[in-house]
């Protein structure tokens, strides 16, 4: 429920990951964006032992920052 202008950076090493721009409401409660701020801001990677899960990553440090769930609506 937090959407204050602003960047959402890397906890490990700061890296830019989302804008405030791109965040939007939804009925999960973790936070979810429409686009990166840099084209490598983050890495993914299917999750083998979790069908339809994708592994987000930073894109700098490979700090883990959730999943990304294919077919969710």
């Amino acid at each position: 429920n937090h959407f204050e202008p602003g960047i959402y950076v890397c906890a490990k090493c700061g890296y830019e990951l989302f804008s405030s721009r791109s965040k939007y409401a939804h009925s999960s409660p973790w936070p979810a964006f429409t686009e990166t701020i840099h084209a490598d801001s983050v890495a993914k990677r299917p999750e083998h032992n979790r069908p339809g899960a994708i592994k987000v990553s930073c894109g700098r440090c490979g700090n883990g920052l959730g999943h990304e769930f294919l077919n969710d609506g």
